[in-house]
């Protein structure tokens, strides 16, 4: 999965926290940020999004809620998944 987009260090950070909760066989470093976490892209499913969920929660005390409107946009991509951790991370 060669990377089109580089990753800045906090894609980089939640990249290898998803490959290593996930156990994902591609390097972190290989992930694009822009490509699709779910099913098409990355190709993970809604088990894995949970998992991902619960470990962005511990890791850094932003709550994913599975019944929210904007999940859709909030899981569109590496990305896009960073940049809702960065606005809403606990302070």
């Amino acid at each position: 999965m060669p990377s089109s987009a580089s990753q800045t260090s906090a894609e980089a950070e939640l990249a290898s926290l998803i490959v290593s909760t996930l156990n994902l066989e591609a390097p972190a470093a290989s992930i694009d940020p822009e490509l699709p976490l779910y099913k098409e892209g990355l190709g993970l499913d809604s088990i894995d999004m949970l998992e991902i969920s619960l470990v962005v929660a511990q890791r850094y005390g932003v709550k994913l809620r599975s019944d929210d409107a904007d999940n859709a946009s909030i899981f569109k991509s590496l990305r896009s998944l960073t940049d809702y951790i960065q606005t809403h991370v606990a302070s």
